[in-house]
C-alpha cells in the first residue's frame, strides 16, 4: 500500500508485487458513466503504457451511456482511454462462458467473447461505495466488470433470469464471487488487483451523477488475492474517522457477505498483511 495517489504511487504498487506479465496484458477498469469518478488517465496512463497494454471493459445491462458498443467506445475516447491504449469492448461480438466451480448459485458465467484474448489480466478497480453491492472493488470488477451485458444479469439474478432489480440480495453477492472465481480459475495466476481509494464517494462509477465524497482520500493497494485486497480497503474505511457513510452504504448492502463467500468458495483470503511502502 501506498498513500501516494499519484502516477508514481501506482507504479510503485504495481512493481512491488514483482509480476512479470507476458504475452497479451489487459487492464481491466471500469470506463465509468460521464460525470462519474472514474479513474483518470493522468493517474494510470503510465502504467498502462508501461505494460503495452489495452484497456478492456464490457457492455452495461441498466441503460445509460454504454449500453451500446458504440456509445461506449465514445465514453472511452471522451474520457481519455483511447489517447493512451487501445481500448476493447469485450463483449461487442457476444459472450464466452466460463465454469464456475464450487459455487451455490452458479455453474457457468458469461464474459465478454474477447476475454480469451488476453493472457494477463491487471485488474485496475477504482475502489467506492456501490448502490447495489454496497461496495464496488477488485471482486465486483472482475466478476460484473468482465460479464457481458448477457452475464451480468445472469449475475444479478443468481442465475435465475428476469429482472435485476427485484432480485434476491445475498444470493446476488454470493453470484458475484462465484463469477469472479470463474475469471481467475481461468487465469491460473495470470492475474493481479490494484485498488485505489480515492474520490471515496458512496456511489459507483456507473452513476453519472454520484453523491460528493464525505471522506478523505486513502491511498493505492495492490496484491494477487482480490478478496484481501478488498478487505483491507474496507478495514481502512471501517478505521477511518470520516467513513460512516461509506460503512453505511457497505452495511445497508450486507457487502460484506461478498467477502465472506469469496473466502467460503476459495476465491482469496480475509486475512493479509498490510506493507506500506511509504515508510
Amino acid at each position: 500500500m501506498t498513500e501516494d495517489i499519484s502516477s508514481e504511487g501506482l507504479m510503485k504498487v504495481y512493481e512491488a508485487l514483482e509480476a512479470e506479465p507476458a504475452g497479451r496484458v489487459a487492464v481491466k477498469l471500469s470506463t465509468g458513466e460521464p460525470g462519474s469518478n472514474y479513474l483518470r488517465t493522468e493517474l494510470i496512463g503510465d502504467l498502462v503504457q508501461s505494460l503495452d497494454a489495452a484497456i478492456v471493459e464490457c457492455n452495461t445491462a441498466y441503460g445509460g451511456s454504454r449500453a451500446s458498443t458504440a456509445m461506449h467506445y465514445q465514453v472511452a475516447e471522451d474520457h481519455g482511454y483511447t489517447a493512451i491504449a487501445d481500448v476493447d469492448i469485450m463483449d461487442e461480438e457476444g459472450s464466452m462462458t466460463l465454469p464456475v466451480t464450487g459455487g451455490r448459485n452458479l455453474t457457468e458465467n458469461y464474459v465478454g467473447a474477447h476475454f480469451a484474448n488476453y493472457d494477463y489480466y491487471v485488474i485496475l478497480s477504482h475502489f467506492k461505495g456501490h448502490a447495489m453491492a454496497g461496495y464496488g472493488g477488485a471482486i465486483k470488477n472482475i466478476s460484473i466488470g468482465i460479464a457481458s451485458a448477457e452475464g451480468k444479469n445472469h449475475i444479478h439474478t443468481a442465475g435465475k433470469g428476469g429482472s435485476m432489480w427485484s432480485a434476491p440480495q445475498d444470493p446476488f453477492l454470493e453470484s458475484m464471487a462465484e463469477a469472479g472465481k470463474s475469471v481467475a480459475d481461468a487465469l491460473d495466476g495470470r492475474i493481479l488487483y490494484i485498488n485505489v481509494m480515492n474520490r471515496l464517494s458512496v456511489d459507483c462509477d456507473c452513476d453519472g451523477s454520484p453523491a460528493e465524497p464525505d471522506m478523505h482520500d486513502i491511498g493505492i493497494l495492490a496484491s494477487y488475492d482480490p478478496v484481501a485486497v478488498d478487505q483491507a480497503c474496507v478495514d481502512l474505511v471501517y478505521e477511518a474517522e470520516d467513513g460512516a457513510s461509506l460503512v453505511n452504504r457497505i452495511e445497508s448492502r450486507n457487502g460484506l457477505h461478498t467477502l465472506e463467500h469469496g473466502a467460503e468458495i476459495g476465491l482469496g483470503n480475509r486475512e493479509y498483511e498490510l506493507i506500506s511502502l511509504d515508510e
